[in-house]
């Protein structure tokens, strides 16, 4: 080493791989050409001007020290009861609620309690980007099972799922409403799930932060909820998406004694615990949050018609979103085969951003000509973004 280099960034080899993310990259090109982000996920607007007020409310009124380890009394109270009036799945919050610095930290949390060095966990492919990152933190295998574009949705083949699993599986990850494709898994495959996690002893973690965001009818439901999963789930959701409050990370698990425990173990040693006032601020929107996620699901699938059907004019073919604030597009009638070509291209051609989306695939040789839009942003936004993608297409 020369007298003034640095030493190298001495990452665990665990973490290799894991660095800078194309979201980073979308996001720069984005500041750097003003084009339109419909590449992070994040809405736009506020979310209920009274949750807002009672989050004041509640730094005014003192709650700004730590919270209980398990999170305020009232919120876990709130959750338990929203699972049991919308699932039938009954939680006592006192030892089977726990609530966490968001629902990506209380998965990351449930990795490093539940995995041991060498486990493997199913997963479905694609699948969000914090899954592969904590299952490779809590030295376990990600297995990845394919979603397949089969008409405008995907679906899995359970022979493939069966198949991903050996004696080394410990535990199966589901998230529904699936971010990044936006599909919502029917009943008929929760079953075929359920199934393969009582014949092979599985341990089931669902992420289930889209719940509300749900389209054409359609009701989100709990894995949890089928017969004899209740004690073998471990529940995630949380606040973020539900209230259109992303940065307050608030979220929750939902499962039985035994689980709570073990994540509560590693989650008090990751942050403890957070946002007291946050939290006293959305026990009471729980207990009455129906007029605000209808009014917003009802607004988000005006706004996902609206982005879909501008893509369509735009020469994309689109897919369906049942849920979540997503739609997959692909790219190859705009003259691409890989969609990260695309999308490094897009923000000077059409003055838009969006992620590819090979980058949630963890299987080998995934589909290329795939990218990812966001739809929860405001009208004016995706109208402003679908002319400019019409105009670019010619």
């Amino acid at each position: 080493m020369t007298p003034h280099s640095a030493p190298a960034l001495p990452v665990a080899s665990r973490l290799r791989g894991f660095g800078s993310s194309i979201f980073a990259e979308m996001t720069e090109l984005a500041v750097r050409t003003g084009a339109i982000n419909l590449g992070q996920g994040f809405p736009d607007t506020d979310g209920p001007a009274a949750l807002l007020a009672a989050a004041r409310a509640a730094i005014d009124a003192g709650h700004n020290q730590y919270p209980p380890a398990n999170g305020v009394a009232e919120l876990r109270e709130a959750v338990a009861a929203d699972r049991e009036i919308r699932y039938g799945t009954s939680y006592d919050p006192g030892g089977e609620v726990l609530i966490t610095t968001g629902a990506t930290c209380a998965i990351a949390a449930a990795f490093l309690a539940l995995c041991d060095a060498g486990d493997e966990v199913i997963a479905f492919d694609p699948c969000y980007d914090s899954y592969s990152a904590s299952i490779s933190m809590a030295g376990g295998l990600l297995r990845p099972v394919p979603l397949r574009a089969e008409g405008d949705r995907f679906a899995f083949d359970p022979d493939e799922l069966a198949a991903a699993i050996t004696p080394r599986t410990r535990l199966l990850l589901l998230n529904t409403p699936h971010n990044p494709t936006g599909k919502v898994f029917t009943r008929a495959e929760l079953e075929v799930i359920a199934a393969c996690c009582h014949e092979h002893d599985l341990i089931a973690i669902t992420d289930e932060v889209h719940e509300h965001l749900v389209y054409d009818g359609r009701t989100a439901q709990s894995l949890a909820a089928l017969p004899g999963m209740r004690d073998r789930t471990l529940a995630i959701s949380g606040a973020g998406k539900t209230f259109s409050v992303t940065g307050w990370k608030v979220g929750w698990a939902c499962g039985p004694r035994r689980l709570i425990r073990a994540v509560q173990t590693a989650h008090q040693f990751l942050t403890f615990n957070s946002g007291t006032p946050f939290q006293v601020a959305l026990a009471a929107a729980l207990h009455d949050h129906g007029s605000w996620t209808t009014r917003l699901r009802q607004s988000l699938q005006e706004q996902r018609d609206l982005l879909a059907d501008g893509l369509r004019r735009a020469g994309f073919a689109v897919y369906q979103a049942e849920g979540t604030y997503f739609l997959q597009a692909d790219v190859r009638p705009w003259g691409y085969d890989d969609g990260v070509a695309l999308c490094r291209d897009l923000p000077e051609r059409a003055g838009v951003v969006a992620i590819p989306s090979v980058v949630f695939y963890q299987g080998a040789d995934p589909p290329r000509n795939l990218v990812r839009f966001a739809f929860c942003k405001r009208t004016t936004v995706l109208t402003r973004a679908v002319r400019a993608l019409q105009a670019a297409a010619g």
